[in-house]
């Protein structure tokens, strides 16, 4: 997905004091719409973010990330991971202006795509943006030609990602070791690899033991040649698990250590997009409509077990052309939680199916779950959506705006992201090998929660509003 993407004029962020929760944020909104006006919005935990990064560093401390902004191109998000040091993986110019402006270096940014059009090549030499990604030939010459200062990271297909899709992505071995030749002819610098494992990947250790064996090919044969190779992309093979995270590391670490040793100095990106933001999106949709599909009276009377239990058929204010656009690849979105309702072993669940506004077939969001009856004007929260649509589809294709986004942030969150930047945090090392002269600016919410403990009533620092939420 391409992410959600908020008003151009700035975005507020609640900042919580002891004792308010996410879900006080989630109330608040909700209260507000009228009956009539009800609409999706979505919250997000700023916090979350801080929290995925710290599990990132503790587990996998070598993989420098590297957020690929196809996944989520919300500004809050992008600065606050720009704050906390994260590269960013772009594929238009609409992204790497969007990572510049939060503070992002251009030494950090890494520019995707199988196939770039002229104009972002060229917008990428104006901007010092060096580091791309090249799979053929043909766009090596294009980049050669508009772009003679790039740094290139040839793009090495995988077993893995081969099996799961039909679509050609990367350039097998015998490819890049041409590509090798012919960016020597040209004179284009090489300086690394990039491959891509599947989260869906079922031998993590056999699929990252073939891909790292690739690589190693490339970085001797790229030595022989007199390139100077010392940046390696696994991708972006992380979901937003822990578990997962620990699953990949185990496999990775070892094969790491075998293959690229620590004091052969190549520099190891991940590009953890689904981990960093998954969990710290909900959305809240609103049931519009109601249909019973089976419904035999009878079920109700006591003691009838054999009896046909109730099926109910909710039509939601958002669908599948919306911030359910994941549905369309394959994805699977999880079953919501009711709002305001503690789920009990009392209370009666029916199988449910849950769609989209229109009466498009494929507007499926979720085809069967169990969910207590529900009345038309309910709400409904779905976890786990900062990875789970597609900016081309959401709020582009179908009627209605796409849905707001709230954010929030703890003061505590607030306060230990102040103090890391009050004792003088280093500058991080960018791609090209030498520390930035400056540490990442700090997000200005974070400076906002310390104003408030000064000025509690409110205020505004360069286009982002910041409200307390007591």
């Amino acid at each position: 997905m391409k992410g959600f993407t908020d008003r151009p004029d700035g975005y507020t962020v609640e900042l919580l004091e002891s004792g308010a929760t996410l879900n006080d944020v989630i109330d608040e909104r909700i209260c507000q719409q009228a009956l009539a006006e009800k609409r999706a919005f979505m919250v997000a935990d700023l916090g979350a973010l801080m929290h995925q990064h710290a599990c990132w560093r503790s587990t996998a401390p070598r993989l420098q990330p590297y957020f690929p902004l196809r996944c989520n191109r919300s500004p809050a998000v992008v600065e606050v991971l720009a704050s906390l040091g994260l590269g960013f993986v772009c594929a238009s110019k609409t992204e790497v202006n969007l990572a510049l402006e939060h503070g992002a270096s251009p030494n950090n940014i890494i520019l995707a795509g199988v196939c770039k059009q002229l104009a972002l090549v060229k917008a990428a030499a104006k901007h010092d943006v060096c580091h791309l990604v090249c799979e053929n030939e043909a766009e090596l010459a294009k980049i050669a030609r508009l772009h003679p200062r790039a740094k290139l990271l040839l793009q090495l297909s995988t077993e893995a990602h081969a099996a799961e899709t039909s679509v050609a992505f990367g350039a097998t071995l015998k490819s890049c070791c041409h590509l090798l030749e012919v960016a020597k002819t040209l004179g284009v610098r090489v300086v690394g690899v990039a491959f891509h494992v599947p989260t869906s990947c079922q031998e993590p250790q056999r699929a990252y033991g073939h891909a790292l064996a690739d690589a190693r090919c490339l970085f001797d044969m790229g030595a022989d040649l007199g390139f100077t190779m010392n940046i390696l992309d696994i991708g972006s093979g992380f979901t937003g698990s822990e578990f997962q995270l620990k699953e990949v590391e185990a496999a990775v670490s070892p094969l790491l250590d075998a293959f690229f040793p620590p004091l052969s100095g190549v520099h190891v990106l991940a590009q953890p997009g689904s981990f960093y933001v998954a969990s710290a999106f909900s959305l809240a949709v609103s049931v519009i409509a109601k249909e019973v599909v089976t419904r035999r009276w009878d079920a109700f009377t006591p003691g009838n077990d054999n009896a046909e239990c109730a099926e109910f058929l909710y039509y939601m204010n958002e669908g599948v052309y919306g911030p359910f656009g994941a549905k369309l690849l394959g994805n699977t979105i999880t079953a919501p939680a009711v709002h305001k309702q503690v789920p009990c072993a009392a209370t009666a669940a029916y199988p449910s199916c849950l769609r989209g506004p229109t009466l498009d077939q494929i507007d499926l969001v979720v085809e069967r779950c169990l969910l207590p009856e529900l009345s038309v004007g309910d709400w409904l929260l779905f976890a786990n959506m900062g990875a789970c649509g597609l900016d081309v589809l959401a709020g582009h294709t179908c009627a209605s705006p796409q849905p707001p986004v709230y954010y929030a942030a703890t003061f505590s969150d607030c306060d230990r992201t102040f103090a890391r930047r009050m004792e003088g945090t280093p500058g991080r090392a960018g791609l090209a090998g030498s520390l930035a002269r400056t540490p990442p600016r700090l997000p200005l919410f974070c400076l906002l929660a310390h104003r408030f403990r000064r000025f509690p009533s409110g205020g505004r620092i360069a286009g982002t509003k910041c409200r307390k939420w007591a």
